[in-house]
Parts: C-alpha cells; sequence; structure tokens
C-alpha cells in the first residue's frame, strides 16, 4: 500500500513538473515571438512602415517602430531625424512630457542639425497645447483663467527659439503665439486682481492689477486692469490714486476697451464667465 502512494505522489510530481516546462517554454516562444517580430527588418523599411504609421495616425504603433529602429540602428544617418519623429509622435499620442523629454535630448545629442530649431519650436506647442482636452475644443472656456504655468512655459519656448534662431522659418508662428499668450498671461493677472477684490483684499488686487500696467503694457488687459486698481484704490480710501486712475482709462479709453473681454463673445461664454467653473 505505501508503495503504490509512493508511485502516485511521483507520478504526480512529475506531471506537475512536465505541465511547469510546458507553461515555461509557452512563455520563452511568446517572448521569442515579440523579440523576432522585426527579424530581418532593414532601417529604409523601419522608416517607410513608421512614417506611413504616423501619417495613418496610430501615434502608438508608430513610437513603438521608431523605438524599435533607434534601437536595431543607433548610429544610422536617419538616427537624428528618428530622434525628433519620437518626439513628433509622442506630442501627436497626447504624451506632453515624453514628448518634451524626447526633443531636449535631441537637442543635446544634436546641437547642429539643421531641424534643431524645429525641436525648439516642437516644445513650445507642446506646452502651448498643453491641457486642452477634447471638450475644450467644443466648450467656449476662458484660457487665461486656467494655471498659466503651461502658457509661461510655452512663452519661454517660442523665447529661445527665436533668441537662438531669428531667421527660422518657424519663426512668425512662434511670434503669433507669444502673442496670444501674452494677452492670456495679462489677462490672467486680470482674473486674479479681480479674485481678491470679490474677497476685499484690496491690496492683492492692487499688486495683480499693477503687473498688467508694469509688465504687459500694450495688451488688451490694460483697461480691465486700471479698472480694477479704479476700484480698489476707492475702496482703500485713496481717492487721488482712484482719480489718477479715471483719468488715465478716460484719456486713453474713452469708448471702453478697444478689444471685447471675449472677442465673438457669445452668450455661453458670458455664462461660463458668471460661474467661473475655472476660478
Amino acid at each position: 500500500m505505501r508503495l503504490i502512494l509512493i508511485n502516485i505522489l511521483v507520478i504526480c510530481c512529475l506531471s506537475l513538473s512536465l505541465q511547469g516546462c510546458e507553461t515555461l517554454k509557452s512563455l520563452a516562444s511568446g517572448s521569442s515571438d515579440t523579440e523576432d517580430e522585426y527579424v530581418g527588418w532593414t532601417a529604409e523599411k523601419f522608416l517607410a512602415e513608421a512614417k506611413k504609421t504616423l501619417e495613418s495616425g496610430n501615434f502608438e504603433k508608430a513610437i513603438k517602430l521608431y523605438e524599435a529602429l533607434e534601437a536595431r540602428y543607433p548610429f544610422g544617418d536617419f538616427s537624428a531625424q528618428t530622434q525628433i519623429d519620437i518626439a513628433y509622435a509622442y506630442y501627436k499620442n497626447g504624451d506632453p512630457d515624453n514628448a518634451i523629454a524626447a526633443a531636449d535630448r535631441f537637442i543635446k545629442i544634436n546641437p547642429r542639425n539643421p531641424s534643431v530649431d524645429y525641436a525648439y519650436y516642437l516644445k513650445g506647442l507642446i506646452n502651448y497645447n498643453r491641457g486642452i482636452g477634447f471638450l475644450d475644443r467644443f466648450l467656449p472656456s476662458d484660457t487665461s483663467q486656467r494655471d498659466p504655468g503651461n502658457a509661461r512655459d510655452a512663452y519661454e519656448n517660442f523665447t529661445e527659439l527665436l533668441r537662438r534662431f531669428p531667421n527660422s522659418k518657424y519663426a512668425d508662428d512662434a511670434k503669433q503665439r507669444m502673442t496670444a499668450l501674452r494677452n492670456n498671461l495679462a489677462m490672467h493677472e486680470v482674473h486674479v486682481a479681480r479674485y481678491y477684490m470679490k474677497r476685499k483684499a484690496y491690496i492683492a488686487a492692487v499688486n495683480r492689477a499693477s503687473t498688467v500696467l508694469e509688465k504687459y503694457d500694450r495688451t488688451p488687459a490694460v483697461p480691465y486692469a486700471l479698472l480694477v486698481l479704479q476700484e480698489a484704490y476707492t475702496n482703500l480710501e485713496m481717492p487721488e490714486f482712484a482719480k489718477d486712475m479715471t483719468r488715465v482709462y478716460e484719456q486713453n479709453y474713452p469708448n471702453g476697451p478697444p478689444v471685447p473681454e471675449y472677442q465673438n463673445s457669445t452668450f455661453a461664454h458670458q455664462v461660463w464667465d458668471f460661474i467661473g467653473l475655472e476660478k
């Protein structure tokens, strides 16, 4: 009886051992299949497939192909272009952090590459569009009411592009975006000043509104900043300063702000601002 039990235990152990071997073999086979996915691919085939995949909008697969190309052919003539293509693919795939990291890597490795100006421009573009989601393309949200961190980063990126490459083909677009960013940053200060006014923190409101006059002159936010200053000084019982703000406003904007707070303002914009969802 004891011998029979021993035989049964031995058979069970052998069975489990064989099953484990089969599992390991299966896993190893799967890993090998993955590793062999691009066996025999030339650099030209990688480039062609990656470009086709990128143009079709399958950015995740494009990233995979470009990274496989870079791993297999790290020193080819196309390695620099591959690095910048990876950065662009990350950007289009909605991964701004990896996109900027890839662009920075390209700049560091290829400081004299003819496309290095594009890398700086791409960094600005990534930060310019960072945080703009699907709903933002349809809802009348006011971007000047959001955290200005990304806008400041984008402004710095474009500033560096223009400093290093003033004749870049991306310079004109960068300048236009910088104007929009500067206007948004100025209006953000006005929103913060109004926030302080609602809470009767008048000195803080004066500081924020004054920043617009000092740092963001000649932006559409200036008349709105003057109105905040006029009201804040009145509440602080500083009538002379309030009169000065009124005089400057009336001299420069006798017909009111030349640019409406919301260009092409709609009822939906006004409701959005009234609710203050982004404040």
